[in-house]
């Protein structure tokens, strides 16, 4: 596994690459940019699948009563006359016998083709004293309304009429002609759900007469996406705040004798209520699976003449068979070209818009509509991911010819899984962005070649292989030229550490057993260094000096560093339990950071050179280190340090001269991340914090009670004594008044 891990690190570039292309797809799955180039694969991915899926079997449940070109040039052109669509409902549900009729056909304006209103006109002027006259005409007028005979012919059966809804043509000059029917859901019902409806700002419906007389409506309006096919259909559009049901939906209400939609929530499912999306309608026992803008997708049976067509003038004639039509579902609908009610599909460029409401309403009755909910998101989320870790992961230790091996079996696994929940659980997971991604990383990966990585590594290695760990020799690969040998000043961060009372240690030990305690602590804390992008500068001894920043430029150089020493500390303290089971004493290690200016670079003699670190600013993290002994800590760091890493929160230990430095400095010891910080620990900060200033401003009574009072609080925390025994010093030698806190060591 280590030298998996170490393979992997050696081909950063190429997982950089890899990371970039997965998260280009990442960001077109999780919604955020869509790139149209992946959702018209996406469809023509579902479009693969429906067309190798289809029954291709005829539906002989459901009749399309076609207004075709058969129809049109028997009867005449379109509109028909009222009261010839009267004597086709009448003939349907006479001789006929259907059990439901649905209209793919809107009737919007009055119809004056009997002459009625002429007459009317007349009556009111030229014949307006003509007794005779308006006597006929009020006998006639019954008649002649066939507005009216048509809505006789529609009372007390099941008919269900169809309408359209416009969208985007602007509130103003928006077309709204008609009468709705009652809104499946009301105003607020959906209030907090956040579902994106489609919503329509203007509608052609019925005439209120007819709409009042039929059992119901539906609007016929389907979804074209951007390739300009049909594949779903809204089962509800909304319009004023109010939520009315698709056709096909309505007429498979009625079918199924259900007098209302029950909307079915994500959370419903999920057994969590912050799941606020819809994701199903429910019709009595059937459910109808809607994606995230309530959109049903069509199941097609195949292409045109999945269902039984008679042409319209021979249902009037009375020349179709009887038993075709008898308990059947009759939707009225046309396919003639010229009455603009043909659809590009899936299954066929010129298609029938009423045998998409036909499809509909079979899938609705059979439970068999495709499900593509949310979720479906979350599982090409998780997809990308997989897919895109395995084959990172992988190429970096492959050659071409076994990582086209792995290319080919994942691409075929995902297609088989998407397959199988394709057939099994009616599910459509989308296929193309994970298979698209899939071909992305083998081309990239490939094209970037093993030769082209490798080299840049080798001329680096030369120069930096001795200094720096094999991480940042690949990192530093990316720009081989940026990276030299001569000697530059730099702004980094400097860490020592070394063993306390490793004498005693070393004389107690085998000299064979020395060097195994050294390997085993010194292994484990410079991997922490190196995972947190750390140079070792040099071991000296049992002493470890590492700094960053350099020779790779990091501007989080002092987090690092800082994080690194403390998960030293913690390194080593997790493995006492075995350094005692071998028999070996307990190891502490006392760490001090410092961040400055320092000269960085090859630097020695003609006999010997190192990549090193040197200045003033590496001296005092040498002598920080020192004080950790003095005041009982882990670690120390300096002000700069602190003032670079201020997510921390510190204890300020003291204000020193150290030894070689006149200038005094504030030395801090880490506690934790601001925010993460127990109470009894922040507690005790500021009780300290208040005894330090007491102290510096010579309070010593004070000072001295509140030292105490730490000392009870945590009795092990040694620089709580160091203040209370100088404040006993200070009381019988007092500092005089320009005493300004600094406490001076006289040695290392």
């Amino acid at each position: 596994m280590k030298d998996f891990v170490e393979q992997l690190r050696k081909h950063w570039v190429r997982s950089v690459l890899n990371v970039v292309v997965v998260a280009f797809f990442l960001v077109h799955v999780s919604g955020y940019i869509s790139f149209g180039f992946i959702e018209r694969m996406e469809n023509l991915a579902y479009d693969v699948r429906l067309l190798l899926t289809m029954p291709h079997t005829k539906d002989e449940r459901i009749v399309i009563v076609d207004i075709d070109e058969k129809s049109l040039a028997e009867v005449g052109r379109w509109p028909w006359p009222r009261i010839t669509m009267a004597r086709m409902v009448e003939q349907l549900f006479g001789p006929y016998d259907v059990a439901l009729v649905g209209f793919d056909v809107v009737f919007a304006e009055p119809d004056e083709s009997s002459g009625l209103k002429v007459l009317e006109d007349l009556a009111e002027h030229e014949l307006k004293d003509n007794e005779t006259y308006l006597t006929a005409l009020e006998r006639v007028r019954p008649e002649l309304n066939y507005d009216k005979r048509f809505a006789a012919s529609l009372a007390d059966r099941p008919v269900i009429l169809g309408y359209y809804f416009s969208v985007k043509t602007g509130k103003d000059d928006a077309l709204r002609t008609g009468q709705l029917p009652p809104p499946t859901f009301e105003e607020g019902f959906f209030r907090g759900r956040n579902i994106p409806f489609p919503v329509a700002d203007g509608y052609g419906a019925n005439l209120p007469e007819l709409q009042e007389a039929a059992a119901g409506a539906g609007h016929f309006n389907p979804t074209t996406d951007r390739d300009g096919l049909v594949r779903r259909v809204p089962m509800l559009y909304e319009f004023e705040g109010d939520y009315y049901e698709a056709l096909s939906l309505a007429m498979a209400r009625a079918v199924l004798g259900v007098a209302q939609v029950e909307p079915v929530y994500a959370g419903d499912t999920l057994g969590s209520e912050s799941y606020t999306g819809l994701e199903w309608l429910r019709v009595g026992n059937r459910m109808i699976p809607v994606d995230a803008e309530v959109r049903a997708l069509v199941p097609y049976r195949g292409p045109k003449g999945s269902f039984p067509y008679v042409s319209a003038v021979d249902v009037l004639e009375g020349r179709v068979d009887p038993a075709q039509l008898q308990g059947t579902i009759a939707l009225v609908g046309t396919s003639a070209p010229g009455l603009l009610d043909l659809r590009s599909t899936p299954v066929q460029e010129v298609y029938p818009g009423v045998e998409i409401h036909a499809n509909l309403i079979a899938g609705i009755i059979d439970n068999m509509l495709k499900e593509k909910p949310a979720y479906t998101l979350g599982a090409e989320f998780v997809i990308v991911i997989l897919a895109g870790i395995l084959m990172s992961l992988t190429f970096a230790l492959m050659g071409p010819g076994r990582a086209t091996l792995v290319t080919a079996m994942l691409a075929a696994t995902v297609i088989a899984i998407n397959a199988m929940v394709w057939i099994q659980g009616n599910l459509v997971l989308p296929i193309a962005a994970g298979l698209l991604m899939i071909a992305a990383l083998y081309l990239v990966n490939m094209s970037y070649g093993f030769f082209v990585e490798s080299r840049g590594k080798r001329q680096l290695a030369g120069l930096f292989g001795q200094y720096v760990p094999p991480e940042l020799v690949d990192e530093m690969s990316d720009d081989p030229d940026r990276y030299t040998l001569e000697a530059e000043s730099r702004e980094l961060t400097v860490l020592f550490s070394d063993v306390r009372g490793f004498t005693t240690i070393s004389e107690g030990l085998e000299p064979r057993e020395l060097s195994d305690l050294m390997n085993h602590f010194l292994t484990p804390l410079t991997q922490v260094i190196h995972q947190h992008r750390g140079t070792i500068d040099k071991y000296m001894g049992d002493a470890i000096m590492a700094f960053w920043g350099a020779p790779l430029p990091e501007p989080d150089h002092a987090r690092h560093a800082l994080v690194a020493a403390m998960e030293m500390v913690a390194k080593l303290d997790a493995m006492q339990p075995d350094f005692r089971a071998k028999g070996w004493p307990e190891v502490r290690i006392g760490v001090g950071l410092n961040t400055g200016s320092m000269s960085v670079g090859n630097m020695g003699s003609e006999f010997r050179m190192a990549y090193t670190v040197l200045g003033d600013a590496v001296n005092l993290g040498s002598r920080l280190e020192g004080l950790t002994r003095q005041y009982g800590v882990d670690i120390i760091v300096s002000e700069s340090t602190r003032d670079a890493v201020p997510e921390y929160v510190y204890r300020e230990l003291d204000r020193v001269r150290v030894k070689g430095k006149d200038k005094p400095v504030a030395i801090f010891e880490p506690v934790g991340l601001r925010g993460k910080l127990d109470k009894a620990t922040r507690d005790e900060l500021a009780i300290y914090e208040q005894a330090l200033k007491l102290y510096r401003s010579q309070n010593w009574d004070m000072a001295e009670l509140q030292f105490v009072n730490l000392q009870h609080m945590a009795p092990f925390r040694a620089v709580y004594k160091i203040y209370a025994e100088r404040i006993l010093l200070f009381r019988d030698q007092p500092p005089g008044a320009d005493w300004d806190g600094v406490f001076t060591f006289k040695t290392k």
